[in-house]
């Protein structure tokens, strides 16, 4: 039954897609160096909620279903986008500025704030859309059982609590926060550029290019 879901095609994609620098990846890599391992960790059980979400929406066709309603999709686009280029104008803001209490100020005053900008940003991400129904067109065989797709939610489920997690545990490490004190007005800016570059893109998208 396992092999007939190509899951090791399945973990693979979805490692690709959760591994590979974007903005979740950044998030938490850029508020685990600024702000701590437990803000890091908290974020990134935001933007893992998120990931399950998606994937069982898809899994049941609701990522199919929002498609066919065009405006649905295209609300959370605009919604994505907007957030998207919220964090890289905070960023920008961020890398120009010299004083800390500005720094301070951006970042998340309780874990469960940090959790919910986690949650927020993937949940606003309509890329997710189009990777969780693209895994589950190619991975999920016609006619599979609740028991074949419940073993592929659990599987990309915990591959990707570990990947975010890791990113959480990796960037909140102290030679990399050490950098980042030296060179923050840098990383800064590249954050707003991606951040703002992803924004951009998503808004700019056509449904078809996807």
């Amino acid at each position: 039954m396992i092999n007939e879901l190509h899951l090791p095609l399945i973990l693979l994609a979805a490692l690709i897609a959760s591994g590979s620098p974007g903005p979740a990846t950044l998030a938490i890599s850029s508020l685990s160096m600024k702000s701590g391992r437990k803000y890091g960790l908290a974020m990134a059980s935001g933007i893992w909620t998120g990931s399950l979400l998606w994937s069982v929406s898809a899994a049941f066709g609701l990522g199919a279903l929002m498609l066919a309603n065009v405006w649905a999709f295209e609300m959370l686009r605009y919604v994505g986008a907007a957030y998207l280029i919220y964090l890289g104008l905070k960023s920008a803001r961020s890398a120009m500025s010299n004083e800390e209490k500005v720094i301070v100020r951006q970042q998340p005053k309780t874990l469960s704030s940090a959790y919910a900008r986690g949650l927020a940003l993937h949940l606003t991400n309509p890329k997710a859309i189009f990777f969780f129904g693209s895994l589950y067109s190619i991975g999920v065989p016609s006619g599979a059982s609740l028991t074949q797709i419940a073993i592929i939610i659990a599987a990309v489920g915990v591959q990707s609590f570990f990947v975010f997690h890791g990113y959480a545990v990796l960037f909140s490490s102290r030679p990399v926060a050490a950098g980042y004190a030296k060179m923050r007005r840098w990383c800064e800016a590249l954050f707003a550029l991606v951040f703002v570059g992803a924004g951009l893109k998503i808004l700019t998208a056509r449904l078809g290019d996807h």
